[in-house]
């Protein structure tokens, strides 16, 4: 990328999708998704973390709508944000379980995996890892209580549901696992603390995997958002608040760029639609398995990541094609 920005604290606070439009100013517009209405998943099982709003609460509503038994999770309850997904289910009659669970808790997990594994006698076909937060602050100003909490939900959350779900997917011989990454998760905006590092990881954990069940009829598919009018920055922005109050002002002195609009609320994802990524995943749920990506971007105009993507994928092969690891490499990436 050649283009010189001049990166404001509001770039900083609006995430992905301001910056990455910049940086990719003139990218053809182009949307994700496709799945339609009907009954297209009709028969499935989808459990999704994070379903009180932004992407988990749309693909919850849009998974039912096109026939899937939906296990919805959150944290925190009881809670509005539940009260009123149930409220809608009845409406509609969609089949939408609420169920407990916060990412961070292995008692949660182990007992919210088995609620909906108890619901379905046994099967589930499909985890969205969705849950995760954003928090703004220079890496040296990310102590270890922001860091932790941040890996603990955007990185181990998703490794406790994966371990809580891949038993039941192997015994069966098939599944499908969508880990919901970041544009971030491949490029990096300075300020945005461990939000990309969580998200480094959690790509290179998907992939792993990837290689690692595809011979088990599981396929893993990572989703690449990019800026999306969601609540995680405006939540984002209050965890920055709490962080900023508890750092030394001299700490916070030595980045006044990257600190002075620390939990400043940010209006990030300007117009696009949110509903892309739920469009996006039902799209890759009606795939056959085996022919599903391991990656998809998700924007309408800014996809900086996908060259990486595809030089990434090139080095694996030529560094593991040749390799007793050939086999499961080329299964992944030879779609």
């Amino acid at each position: 990328m050649s283009n010189t920005i001049n990166l404001s604290r509001r770039h900083l606070m609006m995430g992905a999708g301001a910056v990455a439009m910049a940086l990719s100013a003139g990218a053809a517009s182009a949307q994700e998704g496709g799945a339609g209405s009907g009954n297209g998943l009709s028969g499935k099982s989808v459990l999704i973390t994070g379903t009180s709003s932004g992407f988990g609460r749309l693909g919850a509503e849009h998974y039912a709508r096109l026939g899937a038994k939906v296990f919805a999770t959150m944290r925190d309850m009881p809670r509005p944000e539940a009260e009123e997904l149930k409220t809608l289910a009845e409406a509609e009659d969609l089949d939408i379980t609420v169920i407990e669970i916060d990412v961070t808790s292995d008692e949660q997990v182990e007992a919210g995996v088995a609620q909906a594994l108890e619901a379905t006698g046994g099967k589930l076909d499909v985890l969205i890892n969705n849950a995760g937060i954003a928090m703004s602050a220079p890496v040296e100003v990310m102590d270890m209580e922001a860091t932790r909490r941040m890996f603990d939900t955007n990185v181990f959350g998703p490794q406790r549901m994966i371990r809580a779900v891949l038993p039941a997917m192997r015994k069966a011989g098939k599944g499908q696992v969508f880990n919901v990454t970041s544009q971030l998760g491949r490029v990096i905006i300075p300020g945005l603390g461990q939000y990309s590092p969580t998200k480094f990881a959690l790509e290179a954990l998907s992939e792993q995997l990837a290689y690692e069940v595809v011979a088990k009829g599981i396929d893993i598919t990572i989703i690449q958002p990019g800026g999306y009018p969601t609540e995680i920055w405006e939540n984002g922005a209050r965890y920055s608040a709490q962080l900023k109050a508890r750092t030394p002002e001299a700490l916070l002195e030595g980045y006044p760029q990257l600190t002075a609009g620390m939990g400043e609320r940010g209006g990030g994802g300007g117009d696009t639609d949110p509903m892309d990524v739920p469009r996006a995943i039902a799209e890759i749920m009606m795939m056959s398995a085996g022919t599903r990506p391991l990656r998809r971007p998700v924007h309408p105009r800014a996809k900086p990541q996908v060259p990486i993507n595809e030089v990434s994928a090139q080095q694996q092969l030529a560094m593991l094609g040749g390799s007793g690891y050939g086999p499961m490499v080329k299964a992944v990436l030879d779609r």
